[in-house]
């Protein structure tokens, strides 16, 4: 009988949530490292319908919540086999040696067993890979090294979810700190690239052009703007510093924002406004598709005019240029 009722129950949805997760996590990452090692690939959604069938199917006869277990698939693997016949066989073992040689196995040191899957799971260790994650990404380092150790000195899931948490926060940092760079002009060429990555390009005399390298959302669009702010003092005062001609314009590169919502449009113009009261213009460059509708239904195109949107940064420096000079 099933009662959905009782003191306990909260406890059991929360339990069965987080097994659920933890199991269907643990089940994809053995997966995909067997995968790589075979060179083929796994779908993660009938690896999901795999676990969920199977554990609705053994809890009808109160069997123990299982996944795809990572000790068993690495003896599985050196032990050679190719197919899913070898489950079943394997199946078939564990069913007799529960049945009828338990008594045999019940005085096995527990030595014994740990030197077994120790022994099948100490090859997929690569050291060559952790280091090249330590050379390429920190966070992603992180990750790998808190999955490791959580494995093995907690638990499986324990480490997953460690090392799944540090994931979700390495996301939710490129999300609400977007990277936003200064452009300069390569020389002799229309090409406009970073001035930290390439030392040969240089600053175009009274612009700024600033490229975002990501959506903007609700998450980021308050800092996105402070950051524009930040970049458009920090370029006044070496002006000042400097002695070179005003600051008059400033572009931004879109080129890169595949997405935008309401609270992205309303960062963009307040932006306007407060660059207009400081006597400075503010140009957009490349927006694409799906950020120029939400654009266009939003009125905001009216509000910065056909004037202030051009399709590249050389087009838009050389116009605005052309602007300023004196008409004859």
């Amino acid at each position: 009988m099933l009662y959905f009722n009782g003191q306990y129950l909260a406890l059991t949805i929360k339990t069965g949530l987080i097994t659920g997760i933890l199991s269907l996590t643990e089940g994809i990452a053995v997966g995909r490292t067997f995968a790589s090692l075979q060179n083929y690939q796994v779908d993660g959604n009938k690896e999901m319908m795999a676990i969920g069938l199977m554990n609705m199917a053994g809890s009808c006869t109160s069997c123990y919540v299982t996944t795809g277990s990572f000790s068993r698939s690495a003896v599985n693997y050196n032990a050679g086999a190719q197919t899913a016949v070898s489950n079943i066989v394997l199946a078939a073992a564990v069913l007799v040696t529960l049945l009828f040689l338990m008594p045999l196995f019940y005085y096995t040191p527990n030595v014994i067993l740990a030197a077994i899957i120790i022994t099948a799971v100490i090859g997929l260790i690569d050291y060559r890979a952790a280091y090249k994650l330590w050379k390429v990404d920190k966070l992603d380092f992180l990750a790998c090294i808190c999955s490791f150790f959580g494995v093995l000195f907690i638990s499986v899931p324990l480490g997953l979810a460690i090392a799944v948490g540090v994931s979700i926060f390495k996301i939710l940092l490129h999300v609400t700190r977007p990277n936003t760079v200064v452009l300069g002009n390569i020389p002799r060429t229309q090409i406009y690239q970073s001035l930290n990555r390439y030392k040969e390009a240089s600053r175009v005399p009274s612009f700024l052009i600033l490229a975002i390298e990501s959506p903007i959302y609700f998450a980021n669009s308050t800092y996105l703007h402070e950051r524009m702010l930040r970049w458009v003092r920090e370029e006044e005062e070496r002006i000042n510093e400097s002695h070179e001609s005003t600051l008059k314009c400033i572009i931004i590169d879109m080129t890169a924002v595949s997405a935008i919502d309401t609270s992205g449009i309303d960062m963009l113009c307040e932006l306007r406004k407060i660059l207009e009261k400081r006597s400075l213009q503010l140009v957009l460059v490349n927006p694409v598709g799906s950020v120029m509708e939400k654009m266009h239904k939003s009125k905001i195109l009216e509000s910065f005019g056909m004037s202030s949107m051009y399709l590249t940064v050389a087009e838009a420096v050389g116009d605005i240029a052309a602007s300023w000079k004196p008409q004859p």
